[in-house]
């Protein structure tokens, strides 16, 4: 009985007898006699054969297999990269695997990963845009440089290129930094600092600062970073860094301060942190603490202090006229009857160094006083003496004012009761009184103009009576009211005959 197997052109065979490898069949029609007979074909379509039992095939049948098969093998510390027509693959470590000759060429490179885990360029550009597995391919620009670590260890910096990397057996890690921003952030950096000095001399401008010195950054003019003391950072080289001494002066100058604090707003949030600031507006002085202790005043403007090893505290004073309303302070007076006043006082602070030292709370100060002094000139003086002269509270309240508030530096400009309050029953008799005097004043206004009328009509009758003339012109004066209280006349004659006729006095 035979058996046929048919191998394709693009095909080759492995034939087996009961499981017994026996040889590699080429294209075309083969016949074996008996029912033992497999074969398995594949497709060099597919260069990499998957074989079961290769390393015993490989010890049983070498010579015939190195006929047909490229046999790739890798030790521990080993890698292959392996070139199949167009493409490529790559057989890591400790590896054996194979690959059919005759269909696509099979190129096959070795590497020595303990000698050196990096590529060569020359495979690095036939592999661009390839994925494989075990190696990494990295592009550096002009503008960027690369960072190699393996296994965490700075091994050394990439310039602009195409490099790969073997990663089997390994972790290889390749930070690219863009030269552009001159502030990296570098992994591990006290390492840099420690370890690889020539590093950051050739790529780097290093900042190390004691414990009384700040540091300012520059990048073409502008500030990129404020280093507090005991600070340690490495910037790309063409970074500028001015290291401030702090130990005796820690005010910024007016230069400084114009450019971290009056400047852009992205820098003075990268100084924030590092600065006590101010802002004194005009009509106002600045007072500057360091420890609770006066150090100095500050005029109108921007201030900034470095804040390491210090505490300071400020605080601004308002150099305008201030009003300061006591209202609703209810007192006796002398006579005994409930008053309530509304006061208001407007001072200014003179000395605010004098004021600040001497009083905890300059407001409540003033207002207490005002309070004190109101009670005493009012409680002094009856109601009606208070009515009478409002003024005179003024002016107690003042005279005990003006050495209380000159001792601390303030100058009291004005003070003034605006109101006083009486009780309801209180004012109900005040209104009563009023009422009866105002009333007793106008019946005294009113009988004067009666006996002045009186009088004034006493001289004109005597006028009258012996002068027909005025008497004619008091007449005609009559007749001028009548006429207008007269919607309509109807005259009939002449005006003598009707003015004679209207008007007759019996003349006697």
């Amino acid at each position: 009985m035979f058996k046929s197997f048919y191998i394709k052109p693009h095909e080759r065979g492995m034939l087996f007898y009961r499981s017994n490898f026996q040889q590699v069949l080429q294209p075309g029609i083969h016949r074996r006699i008996g029912w033992h007979w497999n074969v398995r074909t594949f497709d060099l379509n597919q260069p990499e054969a998957q074989l079961e039992n290769l390393e015993l095939l490989l010890q049983s049948h070498a010579d015939q297999l190195n006929e047909h098969f490229t046999v790739v093998r890798t030790t521990f510390s080993s890698a292959a990269l392996v070139r199949l027509g167009q493409r490529w693959c790559t057989v890591g470590p400790d590896q054996l695997r194979v690959f059919w000759r005759g269909f696509i060429e099979v190129e096959v490179h070795f590497f020595n990963l303990d000698e050196d885990f990096e590529l060569p360029t020359a495979f690095v550009q036939q592999l661009r845009e390839q994925v494989l597995p075990g190696l990494t391919l990295v592009q550096i620009s002009e503008s960027q440089v690369g960072m190699l670590y393996e296994r965490d260890n700075f091994v050394r910096p990439l310039e602009s290129g195409e490099y790969g990397f073997w990663t089997f057996n390994r972790k290889v890690q390749i930070p690219v930094f863009d030269c552009t921003h001159p502030a990296p952030s570098f992994p591990n950096e006290e390492v840099l600092f420690e370890q690889h000095p020539e590093f950051v001399a050739t790529y780097c401008e290093a900042v190390q600062l004691g414990g009384q010195e700040v540091a300012i950054a520059r990048h073409k003019n502008k500030v990129i970073a404020v280093l507090p003391p005991c600070s340690r950072k490495l910037f790309w080289k063409g970074v500028t860094v001015e290291v401030i001494d702090i130990s005796s002066n820690a005010k910024l100058p007016a230069a400084l301060v114009a450019e971290l604090i009056s400047g852009l707003p992205e820098v003075l949030d990268l100084a924030y942190g590092s600065l006590h600031v101010l802002e004194v507006p005009s009509q106002h002085l600045g007072l500057l603490y360091n420890e609770g202790a006066f150090q100095e005043p500050l005029a109108p403007g921007y201030h900034g202090w470095w804040i390491y090893g210090r505490s300071l505290t400020t605080e601004v004073i308002d150099l305008r006229l201030q009003t300061l309303e006591v209202s609703g302070q209810e007192i006796l007076s002398k006579d005994k009857v409930p008053l309530r006043l509304n006061l208001t006082a407007g001072y200014r602070i003179e000395d605010p160094v004098k004021a600040k030292t001497g009083l905890a709370d300059i407001e409540g100060f003033v207002y207490k006083e005002l309070q004190f002094a109101l009670r005493g000139a009012v409680g002094t003086k009856t109601l009606d003496a208070l009515l009478e002269d409002k003024g005179a509270i003024d002016n107690s309240v003042a005279e005990h004012m003006l050495p209380k508030v000159e001792e601390y530096g303030i100058n009291l400009e004005s003070v003034g009761v605006k109101d006083i309050i009486l009780p309801g029953e209180i004012k109900a008799i005040l209104c009563q009184v009023v009422e009866a005097e105002k009333s007793a004043q106008a019946n005294v206004i009113r009988r004067r103009e009666e006996t002045a009328a009186t009088r004034s009509m006493l001289n004109t009758a005597k006028v009258m009576e012996n002068n027909p003339v005025a008497l004619r012109l008091k007449e005609l004066e009559l007749l001028e009211r009548i006429a207008d209280k007269i919607e309509k006349i109807n005259v009939n004659g002449s005006l003598d005959s009707i003015l004679t006729d209207i008007i007759q006095i019996e003349r006697q």
